[in-house]
């Protein structure tokens, strides 16, 4: 089935990003938030976002006007039911993520793909939780979205070849590129990221080099854009500890579970770059 219309629930962070390149891509897209004052903040931000890239003269004022004028924000997940495509991106809580593809698949026509942004939730219980199981996979994006070329296309064992094709085909359309994966947790890139920087955490706790030395010697020994630190302040330590949390319960191996530092530092509230303070400090 071709998609035209998209719903997203959520506009923070990743939703406004997801929002922002269907829009762009030639999308209606309808984004769902708990309150009419987080719909206008959610509009003000896509707004600042595309009249940004305006100013850079990486849009153009015509290009940035269709694009807005192809989203609209509301608060009743009712509204979803014109949609071909949902792409919840919610807080990483499986309870409520279950409760809300149950209530989707009640919602939106029979046609509709029910999709789910999540990093670290089980997506075969969301699947689960509807009568449309071979219509539900993840798509599991990277911040920041409009900058960041991957998506994740997750499986599971109920997902249809139907679902996969169409999601795959929308994926490209708004100029990411789509990589496949079976429903396990962590998926291919969390799976391989966060051992390495809890890893980077167990060799700075040890005292065998400074944070700025593991940084430059990650960023030059490797060839990485940015050190596990500097990576560890931009995601949000407390985002890398609940991940790393959700992996050691499902493996139950030493690597997988989060470092005293680590724990520590989120107690404090030092989180990285969104409260000021992580490894780093920022202005």
């Amino acid at each position: 089935m071709a998609i035209k219309s998209v719903g997203v629930i959520g506009c923070g962070l990743m939703g406004a990003g997801i929002v922002q390149v269907s829009a762009q891509a030639g999308y209606q897209v309808l984004f769902v938030e708990a309150t009419d004052e987080l719909v206008r903040r959610g509009l003000d931000r896509l707004r600042g976002t595309l009249e940004g890239l305006v100013q850079k003269g990486k849009l153009d004022a015509k290009a940035k006007d269709e694009a807005l004028g192809r989203i609209a924000g509301t608060t009743r997940l009712d509204d979803l039911k014109g949609s071909d495509l949902v792409v919840e991106a919610m807080t990483e809580n499986q309870a409520l993520k279950n409760e809300t593809f149950a209530k989707l698949d009640r919602i939106c026509p029979p046609h509709a793909i029910l999709a789910t942004n999540t990093s670290s939730c089980n997506v075969t219980a969301m699947a689960a939780a509807t009568k449309r199981p071979g219509q539900v996979l993840g798509v599991h994006f990277f911040n920041p979205v409009p900058l960041m070329k991957l998506v994740e296309v997750v499986r599971t064992l109920l997902t249809a070849d139907t679902t996969v094709t169409a999601t795959t085909e929308w994926v490209r359309a708004i100029g990411k590129t789509p990589v496949q994966a079976k429903d396990a947790t962590a998926f291919i890139v969390n799976r391989l990221l966060v051992p390495y920087l809890l890893d980077a955490v167990r060799v700075y706790e040890s005292g065998l080099a400074s944070l700025e030395d593991i940084d430059q010697a990650m960023k030059l020994g490797c060839g990485y854009p940015m050190g596990p630190f500097t990576l560890l302040d931009l995601v949000g330590l407390d985002t890398t500890m609940y991940v790393a949390e959700v992996m050691f319960e499902e493996f139950r191996e030493p690597r997988y579970a989060p470092p005293p530092l680590l724990k520590r530092m989120v107690l404090a509230g030092q989180l990285g770059r969104k409260t000021g303070k992580g490894f780093y400090t920022y202005s």
